[in-house]
């Protein structure tokens, strides 16, 4: 009993036209294309440590912003506060039983949690609009170095080598010393110390960028300097600048911390983490360690999400150091 070879071949064509149907679909579903924004997030999950540090830092911004509506007292409000519950242990109450201090008090009887997330409100805002500020004035004088050259840079780079021969915390005790204390003194002495290591980061990366097509196109059709610096050479030595910005934000933040500390930073009417973590020294050895050790947990916590966050960025921008 033979079989039609028509019989037998349809059925095979139709198999052949199905999977070379389904192929092009296939395709298309291996091949979904990544926005940057999603290939940026899949790449900064590769690290479990930096995910904890966002969520983290994410925390303790909350906080800060949220200060006033989720702190249990106002601790500078003379009207809340009461000089009987002074230098209270963590977990002891008011003597009404109303009000539980679950880290203790200070010294003036102010509730340490309400004093650290204000505190955390203060050093944040200081930490992150001295570094905004000097991130701007430093990206203009180092895209100014790189792209005109010559003696301008010279000039410029020369500032900036004497700017970072001197410590930073030197520079700042010099600065307050003549401005004397308050939020705008310090961010003052803050950008003053921070501007220099933004020139140099992109001067750095703009003398690469600076001999690339892109630039020469841009100068023979007969763009302003200003032109090309803001809106082709700019977006393109960002990178480097958002790591430094991230990194230079932490450094701000301990240096105001160590400058309150010392007493010559913030006032007392607005008291950082610093300032807590001075007022509660003199009793560290009586015992009443509480008032330094929190605010001193929450500076560390701040500072290391802060910097993790940075060096991951570093991992994910930088293409020559992704894995």
């Amino acid at each position: 009993m033979s079989s039609d070879p028509k019989e037998t071949a349809e059925p095979a064509s139709i198999e052949t036209a199905a999977t070379a149907a389904a192929q092009p679909a296939r395709l298309a579903a291996t091949n979904v294309v990544e926005t940057p924004f999603q290939r940026f997030l899949s790449e900064y999950c590769e690290s479990k440590i930096a995910i904890v540090a966002f969520f983290v830092f994410a925390v303790i911004l909350f906080v800060a912003v949220f200060a006033p509506l989720i702190s249990p007292q106002n601790p500078y409000d003379l009207g809340q506060i009461d000089i009987m519950d002074g230098r209270l242990a963590p977990g002891s109450t008011t003597f009404d039983g109303a009000t539980t201090y679950w880290l203790g008090t200070d010294d003036q009887g102010r509730d340490m949690v309400s004093a650290i997330f204000y505190g955390l409100r203060i050093s944040l805002a200081v930490g992150a609009l001295s570094g905004i500020i000097a991130l701007v004035l430093g990206a203009i004088v180092g895209l100014t170095a790189a792209y005109f050259g010559g003696r301008i840079e010279a000039a410029i780079m020369r500032l900036v080598d004497l700017q970072l021969s001197f410590p930073a915390i030197l520079v700042a005790l010099m600065l307050l010393a003549i401005l004397g204390k308050g939020v705008d003194k310090i961010i003052i002495a803050l950008v003053i110390v921070q501007w220099a290591y933004y020139a140099r980061t992109v001067r750095a990366s703009a003398l690469v960028e600076r001999e690339r097509e892109y630039i020469a196109a841009a100068k023979a059709l007969g763009l302003s300097s200003w032109r090309i610096l803001l809106r082709h050479l700019l977006p393109n030595v960002l990178p480097p600048l958002i790591v430094v910005g991230t990194v230079q934000v932490a450094s701000a933040i301990a240096l105001e911390a160590t400058l309150s500390f010392l007493g010559i930073g913030l006032p007392i009417t607005e008291p950082s983490l610093g300032l807590l973590i001075a007022n509660g020294f003199d009793y560290m050895l009586t015992g009443k360690y509480w008032i330094s050790f929190f605010p001193g947990v929450a500076l560390l916590l701040t500072i290391v999400s802060i910097n993790l966050i940075g060096d991951q960025l570093r991992d994910v921008l930088n293409p020559r150091l992704r894995r």
